[in-house]
Order: structure tokens, then sequence, then C-alpha cells
């Protein structure tokens, strides 16, 4: 008998948030700027594996993929290019 193929699919998706109103904690920084944050998820369908994607405009600010979920919040982390200002809180 012979196996047959199994289709995986992913269902990742991309959340926008404008930087002018993103609430978050950085949990990493580098040159100033935060590489990993923790934030708060509102909408029940983000998952661990969606991208966080930070615009300032048409500027993107936070780039990154979405690595965990706990208790209402999520960590993502963006160590290449992120231009969100560390925060202290």
């Amino acid at each position: 008998m012979a196996n047959e193929p199994t289709n995986h699919t992913n269902n990742s998706q991309t959340v926008v948030v404008d930087a002018a109103t993103f609430d978050f904690e950085t949990l990493e920084q580098q040159n100033g700027n935060a590489t990993v944050v923790r934030f708060k998820v509102e909408n029940p369908d983000v998952r661990a594996g969606d991208v966080l994607l930070v615009l300032s405009g048409s500027d993107i600010h936070f780039h990154g993929m979405i690595g965990m979920m706990e208790e209402g919040h999520g960590v993502a982390t963006d160590r290449r290019g992120s231009l969100l200002p560390a925060t202290v809180q």
C-alpha cells in the first residue's frame, strides 16, 4: 500500500499595528532599538507563528515572528531591522 501525501497548510497571518499606538515592553534591545518585544494581544485569532508588522505610515519599524503566546500577550523578535525605540517600564 502506497503512502498518500498529507497536505499541510500554513495559515499564518500578518498582524499590522500603528507605531504611534503600539504599546509594548522591551525584552531585548540592541543599539537602543527593541529587538524582542512583549505586547498585549486582543485578537483571539493571533497565534504563535504569525508575523508582527509595526508601521509608521509606510515605514516599517518592526517586522518579526510571534514566537510565543501566553496569558493574552505575544512575544515577537526582529533582530535585524527593528527601529522601535527600546522602552523601560
